[in-house]
């Protein structure tokens, strides 16, 4: 008999059906234990966050620098512009509907103070360092790395990335379920759960009409610079579009992608050099998430914001994703550092953002993969005379 396994993303909506189901009948006692726990994951998640960048970050500067050449610079730029942009068009979009659809409310940090519940003890656990000072130092590391000749560092910094990425599958997401579940239960005993329910539906259907318009937008370019019917080139790409919404990841639907991009007429060489780059560094599905998650939250919550502020977290976040590891959730992990110093958000915002991150993981995977797509075939347009035609199919 299969032992039956449950993805992240069915933990996270059991927790959070368990936690307005047992919200709706806790004891206060139930309530203090979930606070204490919640705290004390929260501290260790802020202890962890400048490491994550650190880790993360600084070893994805140094690999990308260290193959530089003329397709490289030219399929980051593109890759980066995606990005930027679906950020920017997430932010408008959700910048002319949210407030209509949003209803301004207390602040998140409020939850915990309903009738002057406190946790049974707490643990402060400082960071080693500011988030900011961990973002520069990770490009100034990550920089330097990738024009020095001797391994020594860049093999600890590898080593280093290793450790962080085995702490993020083995500790904070396991115990992110549980988390959540605590945030839930403790927003259900307190009466404000089926507000931000509500909330969290409305985003949903938002971002998927977003994601649509976005690939709609990079195939019509695609197509441009190819001059092929834009919505067959799309249409091909839709092999991978579903591989990535069963797989959750980028790198488990290379081979799909692959293939897909091929049959669009792209040679083997740009195909198989930019297919698997973009994997990793193009992220316009995660980001147009992140953007109209935390901008929602923010309304939400009433807290301040203008176009100027989302649009240097937006130019920040496409280079963090390039640091995003390739596990469920990786992304929103990679930018809670940025949705702390620059949006201010807190831990309840944050484990919010998590759980409604998540529930989307697919679309957002789903939208990275086929945008992949269209990004090879401008490659393959641009640098095209410089690869034998002979291979495109």
């Amino acid at each position: 008999m299969k032992k039956l396994k449950i993805g992240l993303l069915g933990k996270i909506l059991i927790a959070i059906a368990l936690g307005i189901g047992v919200g709706l009948i806790a004891q206060p006692w139930m309530v203090r234990t979930m606070l204490t726990f919640n705290g004390i994951f929260s501290q260790f998640l802020g202890f962890a966050i400048p490491l994550i960048i650190l880790g993360l970050v600084t070893p994805a500067i140094s690999d990308i620098g260290k193959t530089a050449g003329k397709m490289l610079l030219i399929t980051v730029a593109i890759a980066y512009g995606s990005t930027v942009i679906a950020g920017l068009i997430s932010y408008l979009t959700g910048a002319a509907l949210f407030p209509g659809m949003i209803r301004s409310g207390a602040p998140l940090e409020t939850l915990g103070a309903a009738d002057e519940l406190a946790p049974f003890f707490t643990v402060n656990i400082p960071p080693v360092m500011g988030v900011m000072t961990a973002l520069v130092l990770s490009f100034t590391l990550g920089l330097g790395l990738a024009y020095i000749e001797r391994q020594t560092l860049k093999d600890a910094i590898h080593d280093f990335e290793q450790v962080i990425i085995k702490t993020i599958k083995s500790a904070i997401i396991p115990l992110l379920p549980l988390y959540i579940f605590g945030i839930f239960l403790n927003m259900t005993y307190v009466g404000q759960v089926f507000s931000i329910l509500t909330v969290f539906i409305k985003i949903i259907g938002i971002i998927f009409l977003i994601h649509i318009g976005i690939l709609i937008l990079q195939f019509a370019i695609a197509g441009g610079f190819a001059k092929k019917n834009p919505f067959k080139l799309l249409w091909t790409m839709m092999p991978a579009y579903f591989t990535a919404l069963g797989t959750q990841s980028s790198a488990a639907t290379i081979p799909v992608t692959l293939e897909q991009t091929r049959k669009n007429g792209v040679s083997e060489e740009v195909a198989g050099f930019a297919i698997p780059l973009c994997a990793t560094i193009h992220m316009s599905g995660s980001t147009l998430k992140i953007v109209a998650c935390a901008l929602a939250l923010m309304i939400m919550q009433g807290m301040p914001y203008d176009f100027g502020m989302f649009f240097g977290f937006i130019c920040m976040l496409g280079i963090t994703m390039v640091a995003a590891p390739g596990v469920p959730g990786g992304a929103i992990m990679a930018s809670l550092g940025l949705l702390q110093s620059m949006l201010g958000f807190d831990q309840e915002a944050q484990a919010l953002m998590i759980a409604l991150y998540i529930a989307m993981d697919s679309f957002g995977t789903a939208c990275n993969v086929t945008g992949d797509g269209a990004i090879a075939l401008i490659v393959d347009r641009i640098t095209g005379r410089n690869f034998p035609t002979s291979s495109k199919k």
